[in-house]
């Protein structure tokens, strides 16, 4: 069965995956109740499945429509968590692939937020939290936001999260080899285009500045085939 406005090669199980995200799985926390669900619960949790997918695939044109799905959906109830929920899941789909730009869409509504939702956003830019502030993070990020390397980050069995850990301690210049390795390895193993590509050319730049030329060339051969041959002109 296909999924209306899913990206090629996107596959219903990686969805599903994606939704065990450390941020999604903060909204889907907060919209669980017994059945029969409102109905903007299903819609907004198919569009932000669709619109992470699609983030990670390079379909920007359904990352945009998905997302703002998603917001629509999430506006009908009148809740500043749940909306902050939503932007800090596509900031966070962001860092994954090391597009490290401020969350726009979250600090409009810092103000109105919960400190958990704070304590997240300031976890995506990087920043050094407090004991109290790492307890209010899923589970999958408190591990993140340890002190340990790729080891650690190894028990996060979800995907997307492994990437968003990894990312965010990246963006804190706490990222040892090992876990780029483990990045490369995450994004290679879900087929998710755009992170890899981000995290082979981390890797590619280590060789070079390590004068590794083979494993520098091997590199650039594996980027080449997922990205296609250079344009020529």
């Amino acid at each position: 069965m296909s999924t209306p406005g899913r990206p090629e090669g996107t596959s219903i199980g990686t969805a599903h995956r994606i939704v065990a995200s450390a941020a999604i799985a903060l909204l889907v926390a907060a919209c669980s109740s017994t059945p029969p669900p409102p109905d903007w619960q299903g819609n907004s949790k198919s569009a932000i499945e669709r619109a992470v997918a699609a983030r990670l695939n390079g379909d920007a044109r359904i990352e945009a429509l998905e997302f703002e799905r998603a917001r629509r959906e999430v506006a009908r109830t009148g809740r500043f968590d749940l909306a902050a929920r939503i932007e800090l899941t596509r900031c966070a789909a962001r860092v994954a692939s090391l597009a490290f730009e401020p969350c726009t869409g979250f600090e409009a509504i810092r103000d109105q937020s919960g400190a958990a939702e704070r304590a997240y956003a300031d976890y995506l830019e990087g920043r050094a939290l407090a004991p109290h502030e790492i307890a209010l993070l899923p589970p999958a990020q408190q591990i993140g936001a340890g002190p340990g390397g790729g080891g650690s980050l190894k028990d996060i069995g979800d995907p997307f999260a492994r990437l968003v850990a990894i990312g965010v301690r990246f963006r804190a210049q706490r990222a040892d080899p090992a876990a780029i390795e483990l990045a490369i390895d995450t994004a290679s193993a879900q087929g998710w285009s755009v992170p890899l590509l981000t995290w082979l050319g981390v890797e590619l730049k280590r060789a070079e500045a390590a004068g590794a030329d083979e494993e520098a060339r091997r590199l650039r051969r594996r980027i080449e085939l997922i990205a296609g041959p250079p344009k020529s002109g």
